[in-house]
């Protein structure tokens, strides 16, 4: 049997396993309800509420901070002798490398091709909601941190949640704790495996082998595949080996120069049809409240937008707090603030510049999307940038090799942490789990399996649904963080020596 029957074989038997149950489970979390002739999922209705809520809560916190947050992460306010593993800058670039990945390219193509241009302006504004979401979880990760004996730490939902509960709510809120935590866990590995790692790699081989010929060129024979799988898993399986010291010494050097690449690559496309600027933003802000495509309807602009950005910056869904636990910091708000920072990078900038560039260099692929045609987002997107040099879908591959290869890094940081909270610390138990996961990294350049992305999909998003209640019910201890943070920050500007802050309770320290 060849490989190219065998992986189709594997394919299909995992596919006609898991489709029933992916089917349902997609029905129950994407559940949608008819809203102005489009369908709303609830889902996304809960994470924007959400936003809309801890704006509220924390008085528009991610407008009113922002300077603080810029500050906080050059390191302003840096405290000696802090526990953690990571600088800010670092645990914002490793978390950041997590969200910013194909869906801020292909996503977003098929978010103006379905909403018209109008979905960016309320792609924005979700961004910006998400802004203090981001904030509130982060805050919450740092706080019920662990640092490990060897001074390597863990966070995430799989720790504040029981640690958060149990400390407001006594012996009923740690019951309740410890099941939410192991649900999460296992929702953030079961992601992990199939869509922040198995389908980063199936899409960016998908792409590089589109730019060299197609099947029949250099890398589109099953060999090619297969080479490609083992040295992606190579790359990944030596960082994982440094742990979150080496992810994040990776991504504070890849995401500066991917996301620098991106936009220079869309602002060469936008800059060269500068004329048509001024035509293309004013597209968006009327295609905001009259808008033209697929969906139609105001409603369904808004309603596609803000599904984009959910589905892109991640707020709200716990994954992100897991990476900036890591952080060298006293103040658990400091690190939520700089949080903040991520959705607008991810969705403010990056996923708007690819729907600018798209709006203004109008490629066929995308009119002939807008008319209900199916056309890959990744394809709209290289045609646009096509149309100002031939050679310009390189570049894309190159962004989309290095998005793929960031997320893939960090989602299996994130998994190494939920493996861990539900098998163990032990030096067995980890490496079992990186070679695990290098193997998936393999076999996303072989299989698709569509099928298990589907229900990863699903299942992340079933983690927002658990999260979001412990977000608020636990948002009175991040007010309180966030006030001592700020005193502190007053202190420092004043000039008073703010090293020894006895105030700050020491963080749990576990074998």
């Amino acid at each position: 049997m060849s490989l190219d029957s065998f992986t189709k074989s594997v394919d299909d038997s995992v596919s006609g396993f898991f489709e029933p149950i992916a089917k349902w489970l997609g029905e129950v979390i994407f559940y949608s309800v008819p809203v102005g002739g489009t369908e709303l999922p609830l889902i996304v209705a809960w994470l924007v509420i959400a936003g809309l809520v801890f704006t509220g809560w924390f008085g528009l916190v991610q407008i009113r901070k922002f300077r603080l947050a810029v500050d906080v992460v050059r390191g302003k306010y840096d405290e000696k002798g802090s526990a953690g593993e990571v600088n800010h800058f670092q645990a914002l670039t490793a978390a950041v490398s997590g969200t910013v990945g194909l869906g801020n390219i292909a996503g977003v193509a098929v978010a103006v091709s379905i909403g018209g241009p109008g979905a960016t302006f309320w792609m924005i504004l979700c961004g910006l909601l998400g802004m203090a979401t981001k904030f509130v979880e982060v805050t919450l990760g740092v706080k019920y941190r662990e640092v490990h004996a060897d001074g390597t730490v863990s966070g995430g939902p799989m720790h504040y949640l029981p640690k958060g509960l149990a400390e407001r709510f006594g012996v009923r809120g740690k019951r309740l704790g410890k099941i939410l935590a192991v649900l999460a866990s296992a929702m953030i590995l079961f992601f992990g495996l199939f869509g922040g790692n198995l389908f980063q790699v199936n899409q960016s081989y998908a792409q590089l082998v589109a730019v060299t010929g197609g099947e029949g060129g250099a890398v589109g024979s099953s060999a090619g595949a297969l080479l490609f799988g083992i040295l992606i898993a190579a790359l990944v399986g030596i960082v994982l080996l440094g742990g979150i010291r080496s992810i994040a010494s990776v991504t504070s050097k890849l995401v500066p120069a991917m996301a620098g690449i991106y936009i220079a690559a869309c602002l060469i496309v936008i800059l060269t049809n500068a004329s048509a600027v001024p035509s293309a933003i004013s597209t968006i802000f009327e295609g905001a409240f009259n808008p033209e495509g697929v969906a139609g309807g105001v409603l369904g602009a808004l309603i596609i937008g803000f599904k984009r950005a959910a589905f892109s910056n991640e707020a709200g869904l716990g994954s992100a707090p897991i990476a900036h636990s890591a952080v060298k910091t006293k103040h658990p708000a400091s690190e939520g603030l700089v949080a903040l920072l991520e959705p607008f990078i991810d969705t403010v900038v990056i996923c708007t510049m690819t729907a600018l560039t798209i709006v203004i260099a109008n490629p066929a692929s995308w009119a002939e999307a807008r008319k209900g045609e199916s056309i890959g987002g990744v394809t709209i997107t290289s045609d646009a940038f096509g149309t100002v040099l031939p050679w310009f879908p390189y570049i894309l591959t190159v962004a989309v090799m290095l998005f793929a290869i960031s997320t893939v890094l960090t989602w299996g940081y994130y998994c190494l942490k939920a493996w861990s909270y539900l098998f163990g610390r032990s030096k067995a138990s980890e490496l079992t789990y990186k070679v695990l996961y290098t193997l998936f990294a393999v076999a996303g350049s072989l299989l698709t399996l569509q099928t298990l992305i589907d229900m990863a999909d699903a299942v992340l998003f079933m983690l927002a649904v658990i999260n979001i209640i412990g977000l608020y019910l636990l948002a009175p201890v991040v007010k309180r963080e966030l006030n001592t943070f700020l005193a502190f920050v007053r202190a420092r500007d004043a000039g008073q020596d703010t090293n020894e802050d006895e105030d700050q309770k020491p963080v749990k320290t576990t074998v």
